[in-house]
């Protein structure tokens, strides 16, 4: 089904045609047109699968065919969005749709000025789009008024309600009309999600465009079995093996991701991070570097793992597997975007080949291992086995940090940081 059937707006029809768009997705195809209706919906499907448009589309031709004039903090559509940087790229997606249409949107979000946006929604904002805790915060001060809210939209409901935002949305729900179309949008359809849908909708209608924690059939996905302490090392040998340019890489904690970034910068690579101790500032700047390909690897913790688009990305790294399978899905669908082939590149230790078989049989597939010489280590069993034969207790070194260096001959080496 095409775009141009949906008889839209010729001022969106054309910012359509101006973004390439032609064809719609799945979840395109079964949203839009009971969204145009007024339909509450609650729906799902696997990430870049094109879930903006089909909630932001509906809402700007809804806003178009009845202009109302734009009074001065009182939007008149409220999109709901668990991080900073989905809020930001959610403005950034929405302004380009709604480009040749006088609608005005504007993102709400923590880490900077209050009143820098305060004074954007005293000039009149039509669509507001806002993290609960930021958006709080204006309500609190009387920078907004929900009174006129016609269309609300919670994107990302599940990673809203695993990161224990759903009081706080529910608190922003208080003050805004009970007469309004809501719409859930989730990458997975839990029972807690289907709670919260009765709570929040209407008669609403439920649309799956994918099974639950499906995975593009765009990805390749590999194993790279490797002990802990060579993580590093193994990851700038296939950077050069491979050519690698522009990689996202995963790690588990944040003191992870600093110590891979300096790794890194040893071997003159240029790596940039985004995690929950970095400003605001400094995480825009990063990913904006990242898109614009001045520098060859990002560097995130789970903060990145939902809504993260970038355009031409072939590889993402777990460094570390994540603690939840289902985070496996959501990091990894950051690549193999709207049909585009993506490789997610996995470097599992002994430690975690128990997260490995339960990602294995959330996305319900094997993953190739590739054992890369020098690298490779002996499965967990065999581990046990020598440990019970010997009949003496397993011994660990516990290192906090690795470092990576070449030497002359360009050989990549890891060892350990001395004590001091």
């Amino acid at each position: 089904m095409i775009f141009s059937s949906l008889d839209l707006a010729p001022e969106i029809q054309q910012a359509l045609d101006t973004c390439g768009y032609k064809e719609m997705t799945t979840i395109q195809e079964l949203a839009i047109i009971p969204a145009r209706r007024g339909k509450d919906l609650l729906a799902t499907a696997q990430t870049g699968t094109g879930k903006t448009a089909a909630f932001a589309l509906p809402v700007l031709q809804q806003l178009h065919s009845n202009p109302k004039p734009t009074l001065p903090g009182s939007p008149r559509a409220l999109i709901l969005t668990p991080t900073r940087e989905l809020a930001e790229q959610l403005m950034d997606t929405i302004k380009r749709y709604a480009q040749f249409t006088p609608i005005s949107i504007a993102a709400l979000f923590g880490g900077l000025k209050i009143s820098a946006q305060q004074k954007k929604l005293k000039a009149g904002i039509d669509i507001v789009i806002a993290t609960p805790g930021r958006l709080l915060e204006h309500i609190e001060q009387n920078n907004i008024d929900l009174g006129q809210v016609e269309f609300v939209v919670l994107d990302e409901a599940d990673r809203m309600l695993d990161m224990g935002f759903i009081a706080d949305v529910q608190a922003v729900l208080k003050t805004v009309p009970k007469k309004r179309q809501t719409m859930m949008f989730s990458a997975t359809m839990s029972e807690p999600v289907k709670k919260l849908a009765k709570q929040l909708l209407t008669n609403h209608e439920v649309i799956s465009a994918a099974k639950q924690n499906a995975i593009a059939d765009t990805i390749e996905h590999v194993v790279y079995p490797v002990e802990e302490l060579r993580k590093a090392e193994l990851f700038v040998d296939l950077i050069e093996q491979h050519n690698w340019f522009k990689v996202l890489v995963f790690t588990s904690t944040k003191a992870q991701a600093d110590e891979l970034m300096n790794n890194l910068k040893l071997v003159r690579i240029k790596t940039a991070i985004c995690h929950g101790d970095k400003s605001q500032g400094s995480r825009r700047r990063a990913i904006a570097d990242f898109k614009a390909d001045k520098i060859q690897v990002l560097i995130a913790t789970e903060v990145a793992a939902r809504g993260l688009d970038i355009q031409g990305l072939e590889h993402v790294v777990n460094f570390n597997l994540p603690y939840l399978a289902e985070d496996y899905v959501h990091r990894i669908g950051r690549t193999g975007r709207a049909g585009s082939k993506g490789q997610a590149i996995s470097f599992v230790s002994r430690e975690e080949e128990r997260s490995l078989k339960n990602i294995e049989k959330l996305i319900g597939e094997k993953i190739k291992r590739i054992k890369m010489r020098g690298y490779a280590e002996g499965s967990r069993e065999t581990l046990i086995n020598t440990v019970a034969r010997n009949n003496r207790p397993a011994r660990t070194n516990k290192v906090s940090e690795t470092t990576i260096s070449k030497n002359k001959n360009g050989t990549v080496k890891a060892g350990k940081k001395k004590k001091r």
